[in-house]
């Protein structure tokens, strides 16, 4: 029980540290440096919008794998309901 609690909360914690680096990383995908400034690219309308969507998805993810891990520990001790 207990090591799926703190199995839960390491996995949103790491979640949590990687959502800096895969927004830089969608920015990037969105933009790009001419070597003074960004400029945009040609990805408009719905493919940047989905594109942007990536980190609110990623942090979705990393949300819902956490509490179902915890859920889990809880769950085999009894101390949450089937």
């Amino acid at each position: 029980m207990l090591g799926n609690l703190i199995g839960g909360f390491i996995t949103i914690l790491v979640g949590v540290n990687l959502i800096p680096t895969v927004a830089n990383t969608v920015d990037g995908a969105v933009r790009t440096y001419n070597g003074s400034d960004y400029l945009a690219t040609n990805v408009t309308g719905a493919s940047i919008t989905l594109t942007n969507l990536v980190v609110l998805f990623f942090a979705l993810g990393i949300m819902s794998a956490g509490i179902a891990i915890a859920a889990q520990g809880l769950r085999a001790a009894g101390l949450l309901g089937v």
